[in-house]
């Protein structure tokens, strides 16, 4: 199945000189719904999953159902000032300002195995920011997946202590 063939790119959002690629045509498709999260199961290759956290708010759609089909726990991580109860924080840069990522404090517990989802691997600075906060509360981070990787952005390095699968490489 070729995966591209689902995603929609729509240039100049959210600002001139980006292309974004919108995924809710990939959404609308069960059986290509079914394909990513039979993929994303696949290549985790049998490791044991404690834990699934995915980052606000597009990582949430694969990262509860790997969760479900995982067997596994769900941990949200958002923006902050979203989550209602204690969290630990962490910055992030952006292209021209810094921004932070949170985490419940009793989300994850020490030696836990979380694989962490999010829709696009762009820069890396949001997913290394989602790595820290898991690796802060004492979780193994047993990979980083993505439907949607922009190779050209390099974000891999910010995670390259870690395994990454990306689903579709751009």
């Amino acid at each position: 199945m070729n995966l591209n063939d689902f995603i929609r790119v729509i240039p100049d959002f959210p600002k001139k000189g980006i292309l974004y690629k919108d995924i809710t045509p990939l959404l609308l498709e069960t059986k290509a719904v079914d394909y990513c999260l039979q993929e994303f199961i696949n290549r985790l290759d049998g490791k044991e999953i404690d834990k699934v956290a995915a980052i606000e708010s597009r990582g949430f759609f694969f990262g509860m159902l790997l969760a479900k089909e995982l067997n596994a726990g769900f941990v949200p991580i958002r923006k902050k000032g979203k989550l209602p109860y204690n969290t630990l924080q962490e910055s992030y840069e952006l292209e021209y300002s810094t921004d932070n990522l949170e985490i419940h404090q009793d989300a994850i517990n020490p030696g836990e195995n979380v694989l962490l989802h999010d829709d696009v691997l762009a820069t890396g600075g949001t997913a290394n920011a989602a790595c820290k906060l898991i690796e802060r509360l004492g979780g193994e981070i047993v990979q980083c997946n993505f439907l949607i990787e922009l190779t050209f952005l390099e974000g891999r390095k910010k995670l390259n202590h870690l395994e990454v699968v990306s689903l579709i490489g751009d």
